[in-house]
């Protein structure tokens, strides 16, 4: 099976610098174009089934990317951001300035993130382990793309590289649309064929 992740296009907390989480934003115009964009660039990919966050940002980002798509999209929670929380709807900059070693820990060791009402990214990566897994377990095999946001791809894709949580924010940088792709093999295994748009 491969599997093809999607993040979505911009929005305007992305643009202000804004915490998402699972809190809802929405695309901005360049994110919409974004979207538009990487249907083109995917138009002559076939996909078997394809699944998306259930997050407004992700659901608009489908709609324009997978608008000729021959078959409904699913939508899962389990796909969401990670849960951030009371930092949701918060600055970055003013988080920066009130909770500094929390603020370090996201960003620079996110292995030890640990804010109360937040999930850590052990959780968020189990997560996204666990929806992978039964994606697998329904299709078994063919292209499968999932639509979903930059915490959560990095998550996995840190998982199927066997790296620790703590490179989670090794390059490449997570853009906006960028996609990344996951051979699974039947015994378990995987590769990284392409991540963040860069072929390996």
């Amino acid at each position: 099976m491969h599997i093809h992740l999607f993040r979505h296009g911009q929005t305007d907390w992305n643009a202000e610098r804004r915490i998402q989480g699972q809190s809802e934003s929405r695309l901005t115009d360049l994110g919409v174009q974004q979207a538009q964009a990487l249907g083109q660039r995917i138009q002559q990919l076939l996909f078997d089934q394809v699944f998306c966050s259930s997050s407004l940002r992700t659901r608009q980002t489908a709609a324009h990317a997978f608008a000729q798509a021959p078959h409904p999209i699913t939508y899962l929670d389990t796909l969401r951001e990670i849960d951030l929380g009371p930092w949701e709807g918060r600055l970055y900059a003013e988080i920066e300035v009130e909770q500094p070693d929390s603020y370090r820990h996201f960003w620079e060791q996110p292995h030890l993130f640990d804010v109360a009402g937040a999930e850590t990214f052990a959780q968020l990566q189990q997560r996204a382990i666990d929806a992978v897994a039964l994606i697998k377990s329904e299709l078994n095999a063919g292209h499968v793309a999932i639509v979903s946001h930059g915490a959560l791809i990095k998550a996995l894709l840190c998982h199927f590289e066997n790296k620790p949580l703590s490179e989670l924010w090794a390059p490449p940088s997570m853009h906006n649309c960028a996609h990344s792709i996951i051979q699974l093999h039947d015994d378990g295994t995987a590769r990284i064929i392409q991540n963040a748009d860069q072929v390996l």
